[in-house]
């Protein structure tokens, strides 16, 4: 069934310190599935994630970008957010002084929901993510790897993004948390956003099979497909989809 893309990527070409890294990348993320973005090291994978983002640094020279129609890449980062975009990070910066609870009300609120919604969904999220030690605690400051990509998805849950750009969330973690990670990616899918997984390894994506898989390589989508796509490359590696 065809579902319109609410996010659509047009020809985007993004330099970094006047380096080209994105050389017209072709891409659209429906609501409600999960898709996936492979590449090897030095692709670009980072690159597009965090320019979508508004990250500073990355000079977008070329190409658009559209959330629900509305240019996206005139927008400041800040508003990117509030229109329902979220970037989780490859690596969660720790923020001293500032409680994990306090920094999602606070998020929340800004994305509309109100104190008493917070409320209500705060104990449920941090349940769902097994984080029931971590409420208080600064923000992933002392956190595992794989703690800190749990305190990412606790975000999402209670945000609420229309897009999720998942930067390599199953890095740093093992394998009971790999599962933890992925059935909540697909609780997020399952209340209608666009998931997008930044991947080098198709572990996930076992626990996760996405409707799209987009391969990046020289800063350009060279290959695209179903879950079959992603066991070729842990398979067979990324020379497979190499002319």
């Amino acid at each position: 069934m065809f579902r319109m893309p609410v996010l659509v990527v047009d020809d985007l070409h993004v330099s970094v310190e006047g380096k080209p890294i994105l050389q017209g990348v072709d891409l659209a993320l429906e609501p409600g599935r999960v898709h996936a973005l492979m590449g090897p090291n030095g692709s670009g994978k980072s690159t597009l994630a965090l320019s979508l983002a508004g990250g500073p640094g990355y000079e977008v020279t070329g190409g658009r970008a559209r959330l629900e129609g509305e240019d996206l890449l005139s927008l400041p980062p800040f508003e990117r957010a509030r229109r329902g975009l979220f970037l989780a990070f490859q690596y969660p910066p720790e923020i001293e002084g500032v409680s994990l609870r306090e920094f999602l009300r606070l998020a929340c609120a800004e994305r509309g929901q109100g104190f008493c919604e917070f409320q209500r969904n705060y104990p449920q999220a941090i349940a769902r993510l097994r984080m029931e030690a971590f409420d208080g605690r600064e923000l992933n400051v002392g956190f595992s790897g794989g703690e800190k990509k749990r305190a990412e998805l606790l975000q999402l849950y209670l945000l609420k993004p229309k897009v999720a750009l998942l930067d390599e969330p199953d890095s740093g973690v093992d394998v009971d948390a790999l599962r933890l990670i992925a059935g909540a990616i697909r609780d997020l899918a399952d209340g209608g956003a666009a998931v997008l997984i930044i991947t080098h390894y198709p572990r996930i994506l076992d626990h996760v099979p996405p409707a799209e898989v987009f391969i990046l390589d020289g800063g350009r989508i060279v290959e695209r497909g179903g879950p079959e796509l992603a066991r070729r490359i842990g398979e067979e590696g990324f020379e497979v989809v190499r002319g």
